[in-house]
């Protein structure tokens, strides 16, 4: 995944707004959890979003990239970054908050293993907690041989990042090609990634199955859409 890009990561998606977004975030975790307090971010990155929402909240984040990782403790000192498969961790303590963006969730490629997520995000939240999971695009929407290419223009990096959209099997697939300019000189790599691409409806069993009562925004933050799940509460 982001192993040669992410010292790059910020710029290449600079053109999203993270501030925004997180503010967006925020009045919709106040709408469906009021007075919530702890949040976890699961497939954080660079901890783009973290870096807003720490001022609403008691935030951590995890991602399954180290080299994500380094760059977000760098810009974020103060947050507790853990490194783990959403698929299968343990941070023995349980949130208000845990949301999943930017469709990291398709990282986990296969049914069995977003199953697998939705339970572990859910054992992680508290009692009436909240679970926001924006999906990857589904299959019959997906864009297949759709050429892309991006271009980063700043006065010390250019970044031209360029691949086609193809399909193996449930999962959609890009090579990224990448052509990084500095003053230090040009380097060309390439990244290979890889997003399981699941239906409405394997998206709803999969919250369904992990014991949340789920709701679906067609919008969303960024146009994918978004899943809200909320834990039944413990009644004594």
């Amino acid at each position: 995944m982001f192993v040669k890009s992410a010292a790059f990561y910020n710029a290449i998606y600079g053109f999203k707004d993270y501030e925004g977004a997180s503010a967006r975030l925020h009045t919709l975790i106040q709408e469906n959890k009021p007075g919530a307090g702890t949040l976890l971010d699961v497939g954080c990155g660079t901890g783009l979003h973290l870096k807003y929402l720490r001022k609403q909240y008691e935030v951590a984040g995890l991602d399954i990239s180290p080299e994500l990782l380094a760059v977000a403790r760098e810009s974020c000192p103060d947050i507790p970054f853990h490194e783990a498969d959403m698929t299968d961790f343990e941070l023995n303590r349980t949130f208000d908050v845990v949301i999943c963006l930017f469709s990291a969730i398709a990282y986990v490629k296969t049914l069995a293993n977003l199953e697998r997520a939705m339970t572990q995000m859910a054992r992680h939240l508290q009692p009436g907690g909240l679970l926001i999971v924006e999906p990857w695009v589904s299959p019959e929407k997906y864009w297949r041989n759709h050429i892309v290419a991006n271009f980063v223009d700043q006065p010390d990096l250019k970044i031209s990042w360029m691949y086609n959209h193809d399909i193996e099997d449930s999962v959609s697939v890009f090579n990224i090609n990448y052509l990084v300019g500095t003053p230090q000189g040009v380097e060309y790599f390439t990244e290979r990634h890889e997003m399981g691409l699941f239906t409405h409806e394997q998206y709803l069993a999969a919250f369904g199955q992990a014991g949340l009562h789920v709701e679906y925004d067609e919008k969303g933050l960024f146009g994918r859409g978004m899943y809200l799940g909320v834990k039944e509460e413990i009644i004594s």
